[in-house]
């Protein structure tokens, strides 16, 4: 009966070796998952970072671009606005004139 006993024993410390092992593939698996999910997780918010980055330094490139090819339109409304608030100073109606009834 002893040599029995003994491989009785042996297999379950085959067992136990063998779950532990399965355990410590499996805290690698959940750590290397971690791992990809932070680098995931930067990566979208660098890249958020860089689209803004890029539309700012887009949208500076176009106003330079833009403001000598918009300066006489500019003008144009400057001295529109001053004829509207020219005129918009003026009374409606002449200073003896009679009010309507």
């Amino acid at each position: 009966m002893g040599p029995v006993k003994n491989d009785h024993a042996r297999r379950w410390m085959w067992w136990f070796l063998a779950a532990l092992v399965a355990l410590q593939l499996y805290f690698v698996r959940e750590l290397i998952a971690a791992f990809l999910l932070f680098t995931l997780g930067f990566a979208l918010i660098g890249g958020i970072v860089l689209a803004i980055v890029f539309v700012k330094q887009a949208g500076e490139v176009s106003l330079a671009w833009a403001e000598p090819r918009t300066r006489g339109m500019t003008q144009a409304a400057r001295r529109g606005m001053d004829y509207i608030e020219e005129f918009s100073r003026k009374p409606f109606r002449r200073p003896r004139s009679e009010p309507a009834p």
